[in-house]
């Protein structure tokens, strides 16, 4: 064999390694994470139709009081999509934050979403620095211990502020952009906190989320999904508490 097909067939051999072997690591990656990436392509597919249909519902309500459509970049900042978007991230966030809270000292018999009624459970041991694969932050110790001990629920708390700021600034902008098209004066920040608008937005939200968590920790004492993690097995007992 000459030296020129030599090169080509080790080429040939090294490409066919590489695609194998990217192809085993996005098989890989995939895999691992196919629960995430499912739910951010449902997110993004929401978002899109939450985007395109409250672009035309918003110039249609614009065409209704005889002002001129705006672009799809300028409802971007608007106030009537700042508002839909973050009255609904708030009230997951504050579900989230809540579910995180309470389950870590109350129960409900039954329930795989609930602790076990009585006895320490994995979640409630003491950090181990010296534990195979422990965080930085568990062999670091002291008040970076206590902030990562703590970390998930000050994670949802923050978007949870967040979102309940962003949600203000939203209505409240596209309130006063209604006050400008029928001529009246501008409210003040100060004044919109206590309107009906702004909270019945919030608790229209908080209330279904509330529902929805009650939902899943009772229904699931009674009923099972074979094969889900948030259920229990299908041969487990109703009063059987925990996963």
């Amino acid at each position: 064999m000459g030296t020129n097909s030599y090169n080509y067939a080790c080429f040939t051999w090294y490409r066919i390694w590489t695609i194998t072997a990217s192809t085993i690591n996005m098989k890989k990656f995939l895999h691992e994470n196919s629960l995430s990436i499912v739910f951010l392509l449902l997110f993004l597919i929401a978002m899109a139709g939450q985007t395109i249909t409250g672009f035309y519902q918003y110039n249609e309500e614009r065409g209704d009081d005889s002002q001129p459509p705006v672009t799809v970049s300028k409802y971007l900042v608007s106030g009537h999509f700042i508002e839909s978007t973050f009255e609904n991230w708030e009230s997951e966030f504050l579900q989230m934050a809540l579910f995180v809270v309470l389950t870590i000292s109350l129960r409900q018999k039954g329930s795989s979403e609930s602790k076990k009624l009585e006895g320490a459970e994995e979640v409630d041991r003491e950090p181990d620095p010296s534990r195979d694969g422990a965080p930085w932050p568990v062999r670091k110790g002291g008040l970076i211990l206590f902030i990562y001990g703590n970390s998930l629920t000050i994670v949802f708390v923050i978007l949870f502020l967040l979102s309940l700021v962003l949600h203000l600034y939203g209505s409240f902008k596209d309130e006063n952009t209604q006050h400008l098209l029928k001529g009246q004066p501008l409210e003040h920040l100060s004044d919109y906190l206590g309107h009906p608008r702004f909270w019945f937005e919030s608790f229209q939200n908080w209330q279904s989320e509330f529902l929805s968590v009650f939902a899943v920790v009772v229904f699931s004492i009674f009923f099972r999904q074979k094969g889900s993690p948030q259920s229990k097995p299908v041969d487990a007992a109703d009063s059987e508490t925990g996963e």
